[in-house]
């Protein structure tokens, strides 16, 4: 049985995108009303979230780009920076700490706090370019999380698993040049942002780091269970990560209104389980996951449960 580790802030529920969108503070309230319901709560070790410093973040973002964001913090009200992406006055913060909820996550598996751990934070990640929000993504926490694995603890290989349903073009582009990180991504396609074909493999040194496997819209658990055999689990073995971190949404379930995808929650608990295994194999067992996306509430809970559930498990 593993130790599981939980970060959190209540100041994540104040980056406020606006009424009726769907990545909402709601999000983790239901995740956290979910875990005590189940009394998942009661298992798991609360990590406290830092900021995370500008040192971290310019590991992946641009120095221009992390000033644009505070000149652009509103004192009140909302200020849009794509169309589906804006800042509330507490926007800011929330991502400082979201990323930063990560790199403590880093922090309390390698000091063998814990063996694993989910970060329920908001705003995600995995769309954020290096010099731009996107996708309702400020800071992209993983990527981040990646790059301080490597130089603040001296890993050589980090594996990332992105199972959320939408293309994480964000982490790809950031590491698509460096075979020290395989991106490994499911995703609907053709569908938002657009990126993630088979044939993106990556560039240059990195040719081969970038795994992209687009499924069919209707596509679910024996689906997902079958690449992450046959694909995911091979790669692994031939790159034998020293860490895992997965991008973890949960908007391929069956029932999130974004996608068209038929994911369950037990779904999600094998999927987790094929994961913990190879880091157990590969990584010693470190992995952290991230939130990403999940839009419908019930289905959302329900799924991060049987996530940490899966991790508790292992």
């Amino acid at each position: 049985m593993g130790t599981t580790g939980l970060v959190y802030h209540p100041a994540y529920l104040d980056h406020d995108m606006g009424a009726g969108h769907p990545e909402s503070p709601n999000r983790l309230r239901a995740i956290l009303q979910q875990l005590e319901r189940s009394g998942t709560a009661g298992r798991i070790r609360k990590i406290e979230p830092r900021k995370a410093e500008d040192e971290w973040i310019t590991q992946i973002h641009s120095p221009s780009y992390v000033a644009a964001l505070t000149t652009h913090q509103p004192s009140s009200g909302r200020v849009a920076l794509d169309g589906d992406t804006s800042m509330s006055p507490g926007s800011l913060q929330a991502a400082y700490l979201a990323a930063g909820g990560a790199l403590a996550a880093v922090d309390a598996i390698m000091r063998g706090d814990v063996e694993h751990a989910f970060c329920a934070v908001r705003p995600p990640g995995h769309h954020a370019e290096t010099d731009r929000a996107m996708g309702f993504c400020l800071f992209n926490n993983v990527a981040i999380a990646a790059r301080y694995v490597q130089k603040q603890y001296g890993l050589g290989r980090v594996l990332i698993v992105d199972w959320d349903v939408h293309h994480g073009n964000g982490t790809q582009h950031s590491f698509e040049q460096d075979p020290s990180i395989l991106f490994f991504s499911t995703h609907q396609y053709p569908h938002y942002p657009g990126t993630g074909r088979a044939t993106e493999r990556g560039i240059g040194a990195g040719e081969g780091f970038t795994i992209n496997v687009p499924m069919d819209a209707g596509d679910g658990d024996d689906e997902y269970r079958a690449i992450f055999l046959n694909v995911l689990l091979p790669a692994a073995e031939a790159f034998k990560p020293e860490f895992v971190i997965v991008s973890a949404g949960f908007d391929a379930h069956r029932d999130d209104p974004l996608a068209s995808m038929e994911l369950t929650e037990a779904g999600y608990s094998d999927l987790t389980g094929l994961v913990v295994g190879l880091a157990k194999h590969h990584a010693q067992g470190r992995l952290l996951s991230a939130l990403e996306g999940g839009y419908n509430l019930t289905a959302l809970g329900a799924s991060v449960d049987a996530h940490l559930k899966a991790l508790l498990a292992a």
